[in-house]
């Protein structure tokens, strides 16, 4: 009978640990969820022109550091053109799966990689890039840094909590493909 009850007290243990196990996974996949949901409206306001969302969900150091709204609304509108200047009639793209969150100080950062196609009359572009998810309030919201090819310098300027264990890969250069 005492082994029983051992056996007993045993089961409701493990069940426990597989079920506080379970809640936490689910967790996770929400929070994957919901930064890539976020990502994906940066990702899409980028795409369609909308700078005011753009600017919305940018990092705010970033904002600053480009000398404010004002600013960052000119310098994407001067890429933008340069961009078209290039023979780029259209850019379009998606996001990937987030990778890890990272605990930062009192920040969460999450690796989103960006997948970017640039048109053009006889052909397209296709690129590999980095957001940088950041979050002020435990994942409730995040914002972003296109990552791809900022040096690390200014990285750890805008975030001088910054985990290294997140490593940032190298985005590799465009490769064309001809329509």
């Amino acid at each position: 009978m005492a082994y029983l009850h051992t056996w007993s007290i045993g089961f409701s243990r493990l069940f426990i640990c597989i079920l506080i196990l379970f809640c936490a996974e689910q967790l996770v996949a929400q929070d994957t969820i919901a930064i890539k949901k976020q990502a994906a409206r940066f990702a899409a306001a980028t795409f369609n022109g909308d700078h005011k969302t753009v600017i919305d969900l940018t990092y705010p150091a970033l904002i600053e550091l480009s000398g404010g709204r004002e600013m960052m609304q000119k310098l994407i509108t001067d890429k933008i053109e340069t961009i078209r200047k290039r023979g780029i009639v259209k850019f379009e793209g998606t996001v990937g799966l987030p990778g890890p969150v990272y605990k930062a100080g009192t920040q969460l950062h999450c690796l989103i990689p960006e997948y970017i196609i640039f048109r053009m009359p006889k052909g397209h572009y296709y690129a590999e890039s980095y957001l940088l998810g950041v979050s002020d309030d435990n994942g409730k919201k995040w914002k972003f840094l296109d990552v791809g090819s900022m040096p690390q310098t200014i990285l750890h300027k805008l975030l001088p909590n910054y985990n290294d264990a997140l490593v940032i890969p190298q985005s590799a250069k465009p490769v064309y493909f001809a329509d």
